[in-house]
């Protein structure tokens, strides 16, 4: 499995409001899709950031399935507007998880 090490950093006092839209409409949307998440984590230290896993089976699904959720209608036409200006900056690391340590079901 191919997993996305995501770490985001909101804009202050945004965080909140930022995660209240993608628990209601990014992470369900990704779900649909086939695109497991595992989080978000809320940073202890700072208030405005946040961490999640976003797993693929490979690294060929991973280009295909992130292309459909970025071309979809529920980002282009709703979630792009509204996310990215809550937006300070994000990380990814892509990380390899060949022993399938990492559960994807709560």
């Amino acid at each position: 499995m191919v997993i996305e090490m995501r770490t985001y950093r909101t804009k202050p006092g945004m965080r909140a409001q930022f995660l209240e839209l993608f628990r209601a409409r990014s992470m369900p949307a990704h779900a649909e899709l086939g695109m497991p998440i595992l989080g978000p984590f809320l940073s202890l230290e700072d208030p405005d950031a946040f961490f999640f896993m976003r797993g693929f089976p490979d690294i060929e699904s991973r280009d295909r399935l992130k292309t459909r959720f970025y071309e979809s209608e529920i980002w282009k036409q709703e979630l792009e507007a509204r996310l990215m200006p809550m937006l300070d900056k994000f990380d990814v690391v892509l990380v390899d998880d060949p022993e399938g340590l990492v559960q994807w079901t709560r």
